[in-house]
């Protein structure tokens, strides 16, 4: 059993909330402040979960830096008032620093769905029979 601390427990708290402000502020038309206010919650609940020293190695590799800048960019926007343009700068840099999990992830939720005719385009062998 993996024993989660105090600091993670209001980590996950701080991370949900800053979903749900994100997301009722996109419902609410971009509303610029509840973005913001979510955009704080979720990098600080980030930051909680795991670590000042992680989150700072994730988001500042070599690799990641183009996705790290966009996706930083895109939170100053927010919080600059720009929210429209600053939530588009933001997806694409989520978009870069996540792009070599997404195939993973794709190929884990259709393997535990068991569907069968997309997982013949997603697995890794050439034949579809």
């Amino acid at each position: 059993m993996v024993a989660i601390t105090e600091f993670q427990k209001i980590g996950l708290g701080l991370m949900g909330f800053g979903l749900f402000f994100l997301l009722f502020g996109v419902l609410l038309y971009f509303d610029s402040a509840l973005l913001a206010f979510g955009n704080i919650m979720f990098l600080t609940g980030l930051t909680f979960v795991i670590g000042f020293r992680r989150t700072a190695h994730f988001f500042f590799q070599r690799h990641k830096f183009r996705g790290s800048f966009f996706f930083l960019g895109g939170v100053s926007l927010v919080l600059s008032r720009w929210p429209i343009i600053g939530m588009l700068v933001e997806s694409y840099g989520f978009f870069l620093l996540f792009k070599s999990f997404f195939p993973m992830a794709l190929g884990f939720v259709l393997s535990a769905l068991k569907i069968p005719f997309p997982n013949a385009f997603v697995s890794s062998s050439s034949s579809m029979v």
